[in-house]
């Protein structure tokens, strides 16, 4: 373990060029006093890296050094050839590098193992999408994209509910969800990281200037921050709900199961069903929801959601209780 974490070390470095013990702790989760005894041992051993103290500090190696270190396993090398998804790679324009930097690493993976690597990108293939849904086409990825690699400010109409509007944008990282592509970039002279849809963004210019990438940024971190935020706010409503042994599966199968709960006192759960409090938008799309699962779910609470269901229902039945003629 000491010798993987010794070569971790030494990629993290030549990879990042400068990084400080905590950085390196929280990327190799050890601690720091753990990680500035690997450091001492790497010295020792004759490699030319050195530390800075203060704000800017940090360990870095000697500008050129790299290790030489070139073979890979057979493990390492299907986890890499199956990382690059070749959609996306296509989508940013780099479709072509994409394929021969995949032909470059089977020939650099030692001959035991280089036919399961050169086959194993045919025996897996990852579809991205959900179901029912069909991918976005932004007019400005590949732009966007060479933005974010460079460094390069971004101009940019960006179409809301409230309108389109003009916005100075410094991009940080792009995001591929269920096959829309989003961009994590801040406005101009904001320290705000914000999360902008780029299947809505009308029209980009690629600005000449650079900027200063916030210190510490993590990407994968910020996303699954603004996805906890999306989802808190996309659904403020919890309902009380009673689900059927059918229902169940429904909901599960539309990874939308709920979360078990106490059924109220004056409420009686009929056998085989479960008492469950699921995330809702609001009373009207909650009714519209449930009303979807027929008989199979009961609205308890919030009292107006019972309410919503009910007169939805009975909507629909005088509808259809005659057919309607032109």
């Amino acid at each position: 373990m000491k010798a993987s974490r010794l070569l971790s070390i030494l990629m993290l470095l030549q990879a990042n060029g400068r990084m400080t013990a905590g950085a390196l702790a929280r990327a190799l989760e050890v601690s720091e006093r753990t990680v500035l005894r690997d450091i001492d041992q790497l010295s020792a051993a004759g490699v030319p890296l050195w530390g800075e103290r203060g704000h800017q500090g940090g360990f870095q190696l000697q500008p050129g050094w790299t290790t030489r270190l070139t073979g890979m396993t057979g493990d390492e090398a299907n986890a890499l050839l199956l990382a690059g998804l070749p959609g996306p790679a296509t989508a940013l324009g780099l479709g072509e590098a994409a394929a021969s930097a995949r032909l470059k690493l089977v020939a650099s993976v030692p001959t035991p193992w280089r036919d399961s690597a050169a086959v194993v990108a045919d025996r897996l293939h990852i579809d991205p999408l959900d179901w029912y849904r069909e991918p976005d086409n932004p007019a400005f990825l590949r732009e966007a994209a060479q933005a974010v690699w460079r460094g390069r400010r971004l101009r940019v109409a960006y179409a809301s509910w409230r309108g389109t509007s003009e916005r100075e944008l410094e991009p940080l990282g792009l995001v591929l969800k269920a096959g829309a592509w989003y961009l994590a970039a801040r406005e101009a002279g904001q320290t705000e990281v914000r999360t902008w849809r780029l299947a809505s963004v009308r029209g980009l210019t690629v600005l000449g200037t650079g900027f200063r990438r916030p210190r510490g940024f993590d990407l994968a971190r910020h996303w699954q921050a603004s996805l906890a935020q999306f989802e808190a706010a996309r659904r403020p409503l919890r309902a009380c709900v009673l689900a059927s042994p059918r229902a169940l599966v429904w909901l599960a199968n539309a990874r939308h199961p709920g979360v078990p709960m106490e059924a109220p006192p004056h409420v009686r759960v009929p056998p085989g069903w479960r008492c469950l409090a699921v995330p809702l938008e609001s009373v009207e799309h909650g009714a519209r929801q449930i009303l979807g699962y027929g008989a199979e779910v009961e609205a308890i609470e919030p009292a107006a959601l019972r309410a919503e269901v009910g007169r939805l229902a009975k909507a629909v039945g005088k509808r259809h209780a005659t057919l309607s003629h032109p």
